[in-house]
């Protein structure tokens, strides 16, 4: 793992951001970005330490996200009746697929904003969104802002843990500390802002 991160992180940023954004495409896509942790790759970019690649990182997240986002609404706009009802829906799950629809009218825009903080469902809302028939521009407008803030949200933690590797004497990568210590930053922002939105269903579904 070190290894493989030392040599990632020697990877021109050209390279680099191409890989990441790849990497964002792929995590948009149903099952596939169950395997795909969007979250570590944004942080081991951070962890390079180049100047310019928090704002390069950000930019290559959005742009990878709504890439395939688009391709999941627009298949769902063309054939989501018979991807729910095929070998892929079954994989996903009913109860998954109708969460994703329920959430979605109950809140529309706002949730595609809030999707990226959805493990599992961040992948099926573009899908039932285009399902539903939602316009495409209003998805990509809130799936853009949802994507920035996350991206955002990434790239301050990965900043600040990479500044805490100069307090680890001896640390063994600056890209996996960077990687670590985020992941672990992220996870009560991120169960946070969980609860927040749970509440707010709730509240919108009484």
């Amino acid at each position: 793992m070190t290894d493989l991160l030392a040599q990632v992180g020697e990877l021109p940023t050209a390279c680099l951001m191409a890989a990441l954004g790849l990497v964002m495409l792929a995590d948009a896509v149903p099952l596939l970005g169950v395997l795909v942790p969007g979250d570590a790759a944004v942080l081991a970019a951070v962890g390079a330490g180049r100047p310019a690649t928090g704002i390069a990182t950000v930019a290559t997240v959005v742009a990878g996200c709504l890439a395939g986002w688009s391709l999941s609404f627009l298949a769902g706009r063309r054939w989501g009746a018979s991807l729910r009802e095929s070998r892929l829906g079954g994989w996903v799950g009913e109860s998954r697929w109708a969460a994703a629809e329920a959430v979605l009218r109950r809140g529309g825009g706002r949730m595609v904003l809030v999707a990226p903080f959805l493990p599992v469902l961040n992948a099926l809302l573009p899908l039932a969104a285009g399902g539903l028939r939602m316009s495409y521009l209003r998805f990509l407008s809130a799936a853009a802002l949802g994507a920035t803030l996350w991206a955002g949200l990434y790239v301050a933690l990965g900043t600040v843990a990479r500044a805490a590797t100069a307090l680890l004497p001896g640390a063994p990568s600056p890209a996996l500390v960077t990687m670590l210590v985020g992941l672990l930053l992220a996870g009560p922002v991120l169960f946070g802002a969980r609860r927040r939105l749970r509440a707010l269903a709730a509240v919108e579904g009484a």
